[in-house]
């Protein structure tokens, strides 16, 4: 199943979950359904809103707006949410939502990428190192999102960010992207630590000048 099509099963189930309640109630508006379940579905509905649009965008803006103006009516609430979701699945279906939220991806890592360029230029290899690398690490988050990978780690009753090497080796078991592109950010995340560390006498301008230009290659073959 690719990317976009599990973020459409997660709006199909909260869109039929939504009809299940149309179903049960004796009235359109569902106000005779209890509201501890009504409140769930508002719940699930605005999270998923927020998780798939993300910010900025119309959908995540429409749905705070029916949030500021629907107060407690649950119901009035559910009912507009649903408009929203089904909004966001058309959209999502024809890719126009993918290419809104990787053309912004896209131009927020290249200003990175020229930061860590810039500095490379002027002669400052570690802090160029330490930032490409940083943006090479938001870059894997972002693509476990678009994947529906998790980025955390859940024990006990707390959660743990994965580190950038789980990360990249969940991808790639994912089929993200290739073995091949998981070699190279191993090595990249690797030459970002040791910068990190204080390690520089670990390697040269020249490989973090390669480090700036694969990590750039590598988000423009795989954009989040």
């Amino acid at each position: 199943m690719q990317p976009d099509d599990r973020v459409i099963a997660q709006l199909d189930e909260l869109i039929q979950e939504f009809s299940g309640l149309r179903k049960r109630s004796q009235y359109d508006d569902i106000s005779d359904l209890p509201k501890d379940e009504v409140v769930r579905f508002v719940t699930r509905a605005r999270a998923a809103i927020h998780r798939v649009a993300g910010k900025p965008s119309v959908y995540v803006d429409q749905c705070e707006e029916i949030m500021k103006h629907g107060g407690l009516y649950s119901s009035y609430l559910a009912r507009q949410l649903v408009g929203v979701l089904d909004s966001l699945r058309a959209d999502v279906s024809l890719g126009y939502l993918r290419s809104q939220r990787e053309l912004l991806h896209g131009e927020l890592f290249a200003d990175f990428l020229e930061m860590a360029q810039h500095l490379l230029d002027e002669g400052y290899k570690d802090a160029a190192a330490v930032i490409a690398g940083s943006a090479l690490e938001a870059h894997l988050r972002h693509l476990c999102q678009k994947a529906n990978i998790p980025i955390e780690i859940k024990s006990g009753g707390g959660a743990t960010p994965k580190k950038a090497d789980r990360l990249n080796a969940d991808l790639a078991s994912g089929k993200v992207y290739l073995k091949l592109d998981q070699k190279n950010v191993t090595a990249w995340l690797d030459l970002r630590n040791k910068a990190a560390h204080g390690l520089y006498d670990h390697y040269s301008a020249g490989q973090v000048a390669l480090l700036i230009s694969g990590v750039r290659d590598f988000i423009t073959r795989n954009p989040a």
